[in-house]
């Protein structure tokens, strides 16, 4: 299976945004594609009330591009997230996307990104809500584990994704410049290699503006944690031909997911 992860430069301009989105995921499905993914808010970046004046429900604007272009160019698309609005409610939302343009799993961000990192300070929870879901869908021969950025961060949320029968991640995320240079590869990759599943990475790359400045690399890491694809410092996308048989060997030899302890690790202390 091949599969794509779109990286791009996100601004407060949404036509542009979606531009590019279209013309890098046309690309990619054109080089043999069928799943694609894009980076964590691909369809508006900007200050917090930009993102709350852009926000919109999941049968708003950007979602029915995204779908339609799912349908058009039958692609399974990993709709990499948006700020969704429920009525008073935010949150920064992911949806999965069938060739047919029907959405069918929705993931809401758990972990929010509140961190005082010299370059990186970012309060999300002063604009939006977490969620409280974790999300695993079937697209096509994968089982994915949906997460979103700083989720990264979290490998018990990728452990969940791996009980529920998770066989690929995705991870949208525009993970800042200051942290990335040293935290983005050796944290794709530890989620990788410790759950033998494929991590597909978009990013975004450059500065959406004077502070928002992002690492870029976007990857795909196979379950041992080689990485079979990175992006250089530029609006792209990076594909990858998953195999899943290897996958399978790599679990049936080091089979360290079946040698866990549930039953210690979870027992509270005496």
């Amino acid at each position: 299976m091949r599969v794509a992860a779109v990286q791009m430069c996100s601004t407060p301009d949404k036509d542009h945004n979606l531009a590019t989105a279209a013309k890098l995921t046309g690309d990619a499905v054109d080089a043999g594609a069928t799943f694609v993914a894009l980076p964590e808010l691909w369809n508006r970046w900007g200050r917090a009330a930009e993102l709350r004046e852009g926000a919109e429900a999941l049968d708003g604007p950007s979602l029915t591009w995204a779908r339609e272009l799912a349908r058009s160019r039958r692609v399974t698309f990993l709709a990499g997230s948006i700020v969704e609005r429920d009525g008073d409610t935010l949150h920064n939302t992911s949806c999965l996307i069938d060739a047919d343009g029907e959405i069918v799993a929705t993931y809401r961000k758990i972990h929010l990104f509140d961190v005082d990192v010299p370059g990186a300070v970012h309060r999300e929870s002063a604009t939006i809500t977490p969620g409280a879901e974790v999300v695993v869908a079937d697209a096509g021969p994968l089982r994915l584990g949906l997460a979103t950025c700083y989720d990264l961060r979290f490998p018990e949320l990728f452990r969940a994704h791996l009980d529920r029968g998770a066989n690929a991640v995705t991870l949208p995320s525009a993970f800042t410049a200051a942290t990335g240079k040293d935290h983005w590869e050796p944290l794709v990759r530890a989620r990788a290699i410790e759950n033998q599943v494929f991590v597909i990475a978009p990013n975004q790359r450059g500065s959406s503006n004077e502070k928002l400045h992002w690492h870029g690399r976007s990857m795909i890491v196979d379950p041992w944690g080689i990485v079979l694809a990175q992006a250089p410092d530029r609006d792209c996308w990076i594909a990858a031909d998953l195999d899943l048989d290897a996958q399978a060997r790599v679990r049936a030899t080091l089979p360290s997911g079946d040698h866990r302890r549930p039953d210690v690790i979870s027992r509270g202390s005496t």
